[in-house]
């Protein structure tokens, strides 16, 4: 299992378009990815998930990440938020 601090740098947050950039990308990952926001833990490849998050830019959530490809999804997933996910 590896896990990162990640800031949310987009301007409106991980809205709907984000958190659909965000899911296709995870989705591509055999591992277990999730979100861990206030000590709650959101699953990354749930759409509904991620936008209970109420994610806002300069929200900080750790991207944890567990299985087999679990380093590779951590490293590309929290470059795709570090870069504001946008389109």
């Amino acid at each position: 299992m590896v896990e990162k601090k990640v800031c949310i740098t987009n301007e409106i947050g991980l809205h709907a378009r984000a958190a659909s950039k965000f899911l296709n990308e995870a989705v591509k990952y055999n591992s277990n990815i999730e979100f861990i926001k206030d000590n709650k833990t959101y699953s990354a490849k749930s759409i509904i998930s991620i936008l209970s998050l109420s994610a806002h830019k300069g929200c900080e959530l750790i991207l944890r990440c567990d299985g087999e490809d679990e380093q590779s999804a951590l490293e590309k997933l929290s470059e795709l938020i570090e870069n504001g996910l946008d389109y």
